[in-house]
């Protein structure tokens, strides 16, 4: 049994030289590709410096960002640390673990038992009171309030400026 190399160089058939250096140069040239494309793919992770207690706020003097090494890593991980800075953190983020976005939340804008304004909005009519949120609240959440004159729970949506807008049922 022969194989098919060697009958062929054995033969004289083999592929001339300009055909064999055309096929070099694409494969030499294929794995410049898949290697530029593989460093171009180097994905880059977040981490802690230190531990990351539940409710710190994150900045950048804490955190670090890394090559992703492992393959079969979860999505789901910060990957820049502008992408994370100033959110707060959910539970403890121990130092070198890639810090996943949903252990982190946005700073609340209403803190429960705090007096805030109340807004309602309909039209023409604005109506203004007092009120003390009944939970901690983001921007965009809904939360429920109590009125401070009247005692009557409403539910309305947190605003960037720290008002909740109240829902009309």
């Amino acid at each position: 049994m022969m194989f098919r190399l060697t009958e062929a160089l054995r033969t004289g058939k083999t592929l001339p030289t300009l055909r064999r250096a055309v096929l070099t140069v694409s494969a030499v040239l294929a794995g410049l590709l898949v290697a530029d494309a593989a460093l171009a793919d180097a994905r880059m992770a977040v981490v802690p410096k230190r531990i990351i207690y539940p409710g710190e706020a994150l900045d950048a003097g804490q955190l670090e960002e890394v090559e992703v090494t492992n393959p079969n890593i979860v999505k789901g991980y910060a990957e820049s640390i502008g992408a994370v800075s100033g959110l707060v953190s959910k539970r403890t983020l121990l130092p070198g673990r890639v810090i996943l976005t949903s252990a982190l939340r946005e700073p609340f804008a209403v803190a429960r038992g705090t007096t805030i304004s109340l807004v309602f909005d309909n039209g023409s009519l604005v109506l203004r009171a007092a009120g003390t949120p009944l939970q901690d609240g983001s921007v965009g959440e809904l939360v429920r309030v109590r009125n401070k004159d009247t005692g009557v729970i409403v539910s309305g949506t947190v605003m960037d400026d720290g008002t909740v807008h109240v829902v009309v049922k």
